[in-house]
């Protein structure tokens, strides 16, 4: 199945090559003729994993199932009044797991205001983040994961690390999302946020794999949703999040309400409340944010959808007058809460966890292992550290601690675990990012972990998978 995907992916973007991507696809092969020159190697690298119209598309999939490869193509156009881009890709791994899905940008094309003060001046932060300021986009996507190894240990925070099972899931998210600005919050960078979604899920066993498959450990009473077939759901989401800037201080704080609507079976019907807050301060004024930008798709790295050329940021390296340093100090507290109607119940599936990291790649409570802990309700709190030590490699190092919890009463501050990671980055220009980590601290040894980025830098997030 990913193959024949594949396969067609790669056949319709060359076909299209001739046509309306001719003139883009002669530049970027012109490129490639420069690369004879080893001191250009870098930038042929650029064009290879962040070229236009063209591609190699790589990333970690979900963790167990390793590192995706395959090909994206990526288009621009504009209107009056409108920069919109679209994208698709495939990739496929060494045990079988695929992902593939396309995606439609619509970006309206007015510069977000510059904040202005009493006597005229610009804002200087304004000003230099300009492109960094909201703006109305609207997305459109629709995107199919499959995935062969999947952990499960359970429910709940006193699950054991010997009850570990696998499983095998596909998704097909197929939806849109928005980012409509609020202008008159001025500095406060605020926009509603909104989403419709539908989620489709398919579920199978997953053997061979060093531990027992989920069905012969679990039942549909200890992991819910776990049946034969599976309910289509229609999920709705509505939020609001505040981008401020005062100084080297960068705030992302969101607050968003999901609805997942099971019309085959209510009883899987449930709502998720989000808090997340994060906090960064930038030890040099050049640090760049590295939180994902909505005017480009997860193939585009483009910095500014106004520049006709798409450019992407390059890979930076000491030079004779600079150090070109970056390096931040970060605070976030994420807290997720479902709120289930009497009669009703999460499917597993779509339940947050903590350990190692989480089916979005996300590392959180590194030192155990990944999908450890599972529960309708969690919270993390994390405590960060990153500086660049030569061009675009840097060092890390993390303090994560949380809990789940089975009830929205039990998320507090009280029996969290805790979890220490160090190790290395990699930000280099749009390639995706990059990260190497040794965590140690919990109570169930030691964990590696090394990921790469499934979104170029610069590039939207995906649709989640839950």
């Amino acid at each position: 199945m990913q193959k024949l995907i594949l396969v067609g992916l790669c056949l319709g973007s060359l076909a299209a090559a001739e046509t309306r991507f001719g003139g883009e696809f002669r530049k970027e092969r012109g490129e490639f003729g420069t690369c004879t020159d080893i001191k250009k190697f870098i930038g042929c690298a650029q064009t290879v994993f962040t070229g236009k119209p063209f591609h190699i598309a790589v990333g970690s999939l979900a963790p167990g199932n390793g590192m995706g490869v395959g090909l994206a193509v990526v288009d621009h156009w504009s209107t009056t009044n409108w920069r919109n881009s679209w994208s698709a890709d495939g990739v496929t791994s060494r045990n079988g797991s695929w992902r593939a899905g396309a995606y439609v940008n619509l970006v309206w094309s007015k510069q977000p205001d510059i904040i202005v003060d009493n006597q005229g001046a610009a804002d200087e932060t304004s000003a230099a983040e300009a492109v960094q300021r909201e703006r109305l986009v609207l997305h459109l996507y629709s995107e199919a994961t499959s995935l062969n190894r999947v952990g499960f240990f359970g429910l709940g925070p006193d699950t054991k690390d010997t009850a570990r099972s696998f499983f095998g899931i596909r998704e097909i998210v197929t939806g849109g999302s928005t980012v409509v600005p609020l202008k008159f919050t001025g500095r406060l960078n605020m926009a509603l946020l909104g989403e419709v979604n539908s989620r489709l899920v398919e579920l199978r066993s997953s053997p061979g794999q060093g531990s027992p498959s989920i069905e012969q450990l679990y039942t549909p009473v200890t992991a819910p949703g776990l049946s034969a077939t599976q309910p289509g759901f229609a999920q709705f989401g509505e939020g609001v999040r505040v981008r401020p800037s005062a100084g080297n201080l960068r705030l992302n704080y969101l607050v968003r309400l999901q609805q997942f609507a099971a019309p085959g079976n209510s009883a899987f019907s449930f709502q998720r409340f989000t808090v997340d807050l994060g906090n960064q301060y930038d030890l040099h004024k050049d640090t760049r944010t590295l939180q994902p930008l909505d005017h480009n798709g997860p193939n585009d790295c483009s910095m500014d959808p106004e520049d006709t050329e798409h450019r992407c940021p390059q890979v930076k390296f000491p030079t004779a007058t600079s150090r070109n340093l970056e390096g931040s100090i970060g605070v976030r507290l994420l807290i997720q809460e479902s709120i289930v109607p009497g009669g009703h119940e999460v499917p597993f599936y779509f339940q947050p966890t903590l350990g190692g990291s989480d089916i979005g790649g996300n590392h959180m409570l590194g030192s155990y292992q990944d999908y450890r802990f599972r529960a309708p309700n969690s919270l993390l709190l994390r405590f960060s550290f990153e500086h660049s030590i030569w061009g675009p490699f840097g060092v890390m190092g993390v303090y994560d601690t949380g809990k789940v919890a089975m009830r929205r009463g039990d998320i507090d501050f009280s029996h969290l675990a805790h979890s220490y990671s160090a190790g290395l980055t990699l930000h280099a220009g749009g390639f995706p990012m990059v990260q190497f980590l040794f965590s140690w601290g919990g109570h169930e040894g030691t964990h590696t972990t090394g990921s790469m980025n499934s979104s170029l830098l610069g590039g939207s997030a995906r649709p989640a998978f839950y």
